[in-house]
Formats: C-alpha cells, structure tokens, sequence
C-alpha cells in the first residue's frame, strides 16, 4: 500500500538554536512521526559547533579545532562547521510520500537538494557546481574556483524518513574551517556568498533556499511556524 500524500510541508524558523537541543529534537520528531505526519523544513542559525558525520576520522580536527564545541551527530559525511551568518535547514522528509514524480530515493533526494543551492546562488549572480564524490557546493569559477560554499549531510532511516539537512555560507567567521579538513579534504578553501561579492543578508537567503528546496522537491509549504518544535 503507498504511503498516503500528507499536507503541504510546514517550514519552521528556529532562529538561533543551539546545536545540541535541535539534534536531539530532529530525532524525537523522527521518532514520533507516522505517515500521516507533515513534511517540516527548520531553518535555524547555529552558535559556533564542529559536527561530525557517522564516519568521521577526528584527525581531520586540527590546531585550534577544540576552542569551540564538537558534537558527534549520526549524519553522513565527514567534519564540518556550523556558525553565526550561515543558513542551515533541516530536512525532516518522508521520501516514500507520494509526490506528482512518485516517490524519491536518496540519490535524487540529495541532487535536488544540491540544485536548490546552485539555483539560489545563481540568483546573487554566483556560480556553484557539485564536484563527483564530493557532496556540496562548490565556487564554479573566478578567483575562488574549487573552494566549497555549502555543505550537505543527511540521515535517512529505514522506513525512508530524513532528518538533517545542509548549509550555505552566507556572511560568517570562516576561520574555524581553517581549524579542520573540511569534509575531510586537507586544504580545502571554504568561502562564503559575501566573500564572493554578494550582498544578501542571512535571512533573504533563508527565505529563497527554503522556497528553492520546496519547488524542487515537490513540496508545497505553509508559511511560517513559531519559533521552536517541542
């Protein structure tokens, strides 16, 4: 029997959030929901955190690295930061709902994920491109070409229901990515939209990304919910 189409996706503005407190409450959503349950996307700002995915080698944390919180988290993916003037949303998705385009399986899940970004970049005139076996956004060209701008790490459990989600640099403190090997790449350049020239402010970029990732993965959404899901 299909899993039956839900209502529209509720999209959730936590504001500044700890990291902690938000994992743990991604996963008691997880945990609570049935099929009938709505699709939510959380868009939320973290204080300065380093999150590690579920394979994660903790050699890739370098000099400098334990000044600031560092949180193991069952994600995939390697080492990343979360920080004040980046958009994080969390993706809590039931992949097998139907959808016009029938169900979608994580691969799709994470290519549309990753088109969201590029499009919303293309907006502010930036030019972003996935790299193979790289997952992220990575600069497409000019002085800056090959350096990352976005991040993604997903959970996808067995009964096809995500939580976690991605990151775009936006307007930030990039020093602490100097302090790891960001997604597990020693030296690679990490940037954001106003390093790049763009002048948008953090939540003119939530707002279009959470519009983006809405329209490409066939989610209609209610706007907006309070401040925190409890």
């Amino acid at each position: 029997m299909s899993t039956p189409r839900a209502e529209p996706a509720l999209i959730r503005h936590l504001g500044l959030a700890d990291y902690e407190a938000t994992f743990a409450a991604m996963r008691a959503f997880t945990d609570a929901r049935t099929p009938d349950s709505r699709d939510e996307l959380w868009i939320v700002e973290h204080p300065p955190v380093f999150t590690l995915g579920l394979g994660a080698d903790r050699g890739h944390l370098l000099a400098g690295a334990d000044s600031i919180p560092i949180v193991q988290t069952d994600r995939g993916g390697e080492v990343t930061f979360h920080g004040p003037g980046q958009v994080v949303i969390y993706l809590l998705m039931d992949l097998r709902r139907n959808k016009p385009g029938g169900k979608l399986y994580a691969r799709q899940f994470v290519h549309k994920i990753e088109q969201a970004m590029i499009n919303v970049l293309a907006a502010y005139n930036l030019a972003g491109e996935r790299i193979d076996g790289a997952p992220g956004i990575y600069v497409a060209d000019g002085a800056h070409q090959g350096a990352k701008i976005a991040a993604l790490g997903l959970k996808v459990r067995g009964n096809g229901c995500t939580y976690h989600g991605l990151s775009l640099n936006v307007a930030m403190d990039l020093a602490p990515f100097s302090w790891i090997n960001p997604c597990g790449y020693s030296g690679l350049e990490t940037v954001d939209m106003r390093s790049l020239g763009a002048r948008a402010t953090l939540a003119e970029v939530q707002q279009a990304l959470a519009q983006e990732l809405t329209q490409v993965l066939d989610v209609a959404a209610d706007q907006p919910a309070g401040n925190h899901h409890e």
